[in-house]
């Protein structure tokens, strides 16, 4: 994993957590590097199906969040992307106490940036089993040209 300076650590960092959603997933931020992020979050009730495993909105919000900051660390400056397309296959049942969202970006593309995110289910002992793969198209937003914005 390639390292990225200290400030844009910190930048998307704070970006995260602004994010309503991660604050009421608990997530945290566990990994930040040139076109990576991590993002882990312990089981709560609102996650899991009734048979106790991680449900599949919740997976996929972990790839949604963590393919976009694994773009936007693949960027020297602030950046801002939308998702253009999201596949996830569910490769196992995601038991276990946490999952972890590893993102990596393929392609970094001056609009378009494809990511693979892997989900990984972490049982009480640290055993990870692979949950679920996905590949995400994301497309940059110009920040310094609002005119531009896909309204």
């Amino acid at each position: 994993m390639k390292t990225i300076s200290n400030e844009r650590k910190k930048q998307l960092q704070e970006s995260f957590n602004r994010s309503k959603m991660m604050e009421l997933f608990g997530a945290e931020v566990t990994g930040i590097g040139e076109g990576y992020f991590e993002i882990t979050v312990a089981k709560q009730e609102f996650m899991a199906r009734p048979a106790g495993m991680f449900n599949g909105s919740t997976i996929a919000t972990l790839v949604d969040v963590s393919s976009g900051y694994a773009g936007a660390s693949a960027k020297p400056e602030d950046s801002y992307f939308t998702t253009v397309e999201l596949k996830v296959n569910y490769l196992n049942p995601a038991f276990g106490r946490q999952l972890v969202a590893k993102a990596q970006v393929v392609k970094n593309g001056k609009v378009l940036t494809v990511v693979r995110s892997d989900v990984f289910s972490v049982t009480n002992k640290g055993k990870e089993t692979l949950a679920a793969t996905s590949l995400v198209t994301l497309m940059q937003l110009s920040k310094k040209a609002p005119d531009k914005q896909i309204d």
